[in-house]
Order: structure tokens, then sequence, then C-alpha cells
């Protein structure tokens, strides 16, 4: 399948949606456009080579603060500002659509930014959000990266709730590759990298409105 600004063809809306809900994640290869990933993967690398990106950190809000050991990337949060960056979201705006249509979510929006890690970083075991307490539903990491040898290191691990130490997918960040998963349930890493890797991680979010302010600070 291949991501664009028109909808998912039936077969891919099965495919995606069918295997959320079977074990709560989905891999395709080859789904985002190869001429897409390399205008965005070429926009990244500019960034990074003139010291564009920010220094990635962990947790929301005021209780955000960076940590080396825990992960080691850089970002760039998405803001439509090329032609690249409108496309992956107009793709992401079509999969909400289909999201919301099968699964009633009630997904209100789409964030994204630009992930960087230099060669030797990580990200160690996490969840993306914690059940019940925040807003992000769905989790998804386009990868960007040409040609990425069986060497390379930089694998996104994903893991079994039920079986904490039990690996069920283990994602080679090869570009044209797209994964989504539960944000709330699917513990992943970033496996060290051995080369600079590149790729865009995006939650689909509720509207969680707190204190008559919308959507809360990322």
């Amino acid at each position: 399948m291949r991501l664009s600004s028109s909808l998912l063809s039936a077969a891919t809306q099965v495919e995606l949606v069918d295997a959320l809900v079977e074990q709560g994640w989905y891999v395709g290869q080859g789904v985002i456009d190869l001429d897409l990933c390399h205008s965005l993967h070429q926009e990244l690398h500019h960034m990074a080579a003139h010291n564009a990106l920010d220094e990635a950190g962990i947790g929301r809000g005021q209780q955000h603060h960076l940590r080396k050991e825990v992960r080691g990337d850089a970002i760039h949060w998405l803001d439509r500002e090329s032609e690249a960056q409108r496309r992956y979201l107009m793709a992401m705006e079509a999969l909400q659509q289909v999201l919301n249509q099968a699964l009633f979510l009630g997904l209100f929006e789409y964030e994204a930014h630009f992930a960087h890690y230099p060669p030797g970083a990580f990200y160690q075991r996490h969840l993306d959000s914690f059940r019940g307490r925040a807003n992000r539903v769905i989790s998804t990491v386009g990868y960007l990266n040409p040609d990425w040898p069986a060497d390379g290191g930089g694998e996104m691990v994903l893991y079994n709730p039920d079986a904490p130490n039990q690996e069920t997918a283990r994602v080679i960040p090869e570009a044209g590759t797209f994964a989504c998963f539960m944000s709330e349930s699917i513990p992943h890493e970033v496996l060290p990298t051995r080369h600079a890797r590149a790729s865009i991680a995006g939650w689909f979010r509720r509207n969680a409105s707190l204190g008559g302010i919308l959507d809360p600070a990322r």
C-alpha cells in the first residue's frame, strides 16, 4: 500500500484496522512513497546539519525534562512548512478518518515530529500514554532511511503488554516502512543505532480539554 493524500485502499484499511484490533499494532513495508521519504529525509538532514533541531525530552508540560540516559534523539515538530510535510500530514488526516469510521475512537487531531537519532542514540522502553490519563490514542512511526544496512541497529522493538519481556515485533527503520500501535498498551523501545537514523513519530489524539484550555500542551 502507499500513503497518499487520498484515502487508503479498502484492502489496506481492513489490514491495518484488523491488526490494531487483533494485536494492538501494525507494521507495513513500502507504505510511504519513496520519493516522499527522500524529500522528508533531505529536510531532516538539512535541519540536523544546521543545528535546527531541539533535544528531545520526556514528560509533558511542566513535567518535561531532558534525560539523555533515557532518550537521545533530537526533534522538530511538523508545521506544514514544506510540501513534503503537507503531503505526509494530509495522508495522516485521511488515516484518521478511516480509524474514526472503523473503530469509533473519536480522534481529534494528529501531531508529529521529525526524530533524528545520531549514532549511539536510543530510547528506552516506554509507553506513549498512560492508561486513562492522557489523550494520545494511536502512535505512528514513518521511517525515512534509504538503504538501511543489516547491521545498522536502531530497530524499534514492540513488546507484549501481557508479557513485558516478550518481543512481538522488531521494526527495521528502512525507508517506506510505516508502523502504528495503541499508545496506552504497547511498550516499545528504540535500540541503539549505529548510523544516523531518521523517522517521523506521530500520535492521533483525543481532545483532552482541562480547565477550559483546549488540548493541553504536548
